[in-house]
């Protein structure tokens, strides 16, 4: 039996001689494969044999063969070692063909709907063997999370973080309304008649003013919320029963409009009044920058807005 404790001691150097001395079966040539000489070969079988509680290799003649262990365990051993030479000859190499990269991106919800399905598809197309995990972007802690590698890169609205968090510019969005089909105000939206409409208002934050209420409090104004609640499909839901309006994104208007059997009984009209755009950036850490597989996702991203 192995001593366990041995093993884990083991100066893995030494495999290389056990993997020559396999496949020459003769000390002398396996000490000229490695550059060695043969009394350092020899030490080396002898130490492995120490560590292994095993012969490994009886003398025939001028040949070394191998125990009735050794070559049971030979190919595997060989195997991993081919196997460990390729991937430092890789080291820092990314090929998305055969990796199996887990990628963690942290996205708002409200984002998700227009952004994983269509990174889903490049994936599979791209990397199929790769996996992404959707995690909620805590903004309070975006340095600390991308710093500790957390999560690889985070996709949301602009934030004032400075370096180390890197950061471009994806998307510089205009706002829109949505209403039902056959809404009083579909076709006759103004900025009196918007304000004086009963709105929903859409945050998954206890309490506070949304994005969009925000940028009306800059310029002094304000609507009236009669319903708030935490997810945009429910407010889309609530929408084609009532005359309650609903203010996004373009980008998440686009995805509320489409996919579900009553999208047909729902009207985008462009905003009545102006409004800062709203501006979705990636982020992720400098020291992730000129990381091969992280370069390539982020790019996947890029590519997909």
């Amino acid at each position: 039996m192995t001593d366990v404790s041995k093993v884990q001691q083991l100066d893995l150097n030494l495999l290389k001689v056990f993997e020559s001395i396999y496949q020459e079966q003769n000390m002398s040539r396996a000490a000229e494969v490695l550059h060695i000489t043969p009394s350092a070969v020899s030490h080396a079988l002898k130490r492995l044999r120490e560590y292994l509680g095993d012969p490994l290799f009886q003398r025939s003649n001028n040949r070394m063969l191998p125990t009735p262990a050794c070559q049971r365990m030979a190919p595997q051993i060989i195997d991993n070692l081919t196997r460990l030479r390729q991937i430092l000859q890789h080291w820092g190499e990314f090929q998305p063909l055969n990796s199996q990269h887990h990628f963690r991106l942290g996205i708002h919800y409200a984002l998700e709907p227009s952004i994983l399905p269509r990174l889903a598809k490049k994936l599979a197309e791209c990397a199929p063997n790769a996996t992404f995990a959707s995690v909620k972007v805590d903004r309070e802690n975006l340095t600390r999370e991308l710093g500790v590698g957390h999560i690889d890169m985070a996709f949301d609205v602009a934030l004032p973080l400075k370096p180390p968090v890197l950061h471009t510019k994806l998307i510089d969005g205009e706002f829109c309304v949505l209403m039902r089909k056959g809404h009083p105000l579909e076709h006759n939206l103004t900025q009196k008649t918007y304000f004086a409409a009963k709105h929903i208002g859409v945050s998954h934050r206890p309490s506070g003013a949304a994005a969009e209420d925000i940028l009306f409090q800059q310029q002094g104004l304000s609507r009236r919320i009669s319903i708030r609640c935490q997810n945009y499909y429910a407010a889309k839901a609530m929408l084609i029963e009532s005359d309650f309006l609903l203010t996004v994104p373009y980008i998440l208007g686009n995805e509320l409009m489409g996919g579900i059997e009553q999208a047909d009984c729902l009207s985008q009209v462009p905003m009545p009044v102006r409004l800062t755009n709203i501006e979705t950036h990636l982020y992720w850490h400098k020291n992730t920058e000129h990381d091969e597989a992280l370069s390539w996702f982020r790019q996947i991203l890029i590519s997909l807005i």
